[in-house]
Formats: C-alpha cells, structure tokens, sequence
C-alpha cells in the first residue's frame, strides 16, 4: 500500500466568478486497475473564483502499487447558473527513489 500527496492550484482564468462544485477523479494503479473518486468540491470546500482568482489545496491517494496516475475533472458553476467541466490533465504518482 502507498500513499501519494498531491498539490492541485486551481487560477480562474476567464473573465466570470466561477464556484467549483464537484469533483470526479479517475486513478489508475501500475496494474491498470482503475478507480473513480467523486464528490462534492475539494477538501470540505466548494471555493468561489472571481477571475484571475486561485484556490490552492492538498490532498492523497492510496495505491496498492508504487506507481499510478490521476486525472479528471471539476464541474464549475458560472453566476448565470451554467456548467461547465473543467479538465484535470494526468500527472504522475510515483514512489521516489531509494537504495537500501
């Protein structure tokens, strides 16, 4: 079993107050076993965004392999009511290197 930290910032780059309302992540393991993770906001928090406003949070994943990647996405809300997903490009979990 290992345990990944990860450091997401999310910058509101149009030009709309945008709130994130969910989350729905897809992580894979060294094996390809996949699991999705969905759920309301980040961290016990649904982060309003005027623009060229950030939000910056951290949080983990458990894998059964040294291994894996995490992508998906965040649906935000614009103030009119519209939604919109917001991708989350992959990146890597990896052990770092030791020598014993």
């Amino acid at each position: 079993r290992f345990v990944f930290a990860y450091e997401i910032t999310i910058t509101n780059n149009g030009t709309e107050v945008v709130q994130l309302h969910s989350r729905h992540w897809i992580i894979t393991d060294a094996l390809g076993e996949v699991q999705e993770v969905r759920g309301p906001g980040v961290v016990g928090e649904q982060p309003i965004l005027s623009p060229g406003e950030s939000f910056r949070y951290t949080s983990g994943a458990v894998l059964p392999t040294a291994r894996g990647t995490m992508r998906g996405t965040y649906q935000m809300h614009r103030g009119d009511g519209a939604r919109f997903d917001a991708e989350i490009a992959e990146f890597l979990l990896e052990r770092p290197f030791s020598l014993n």
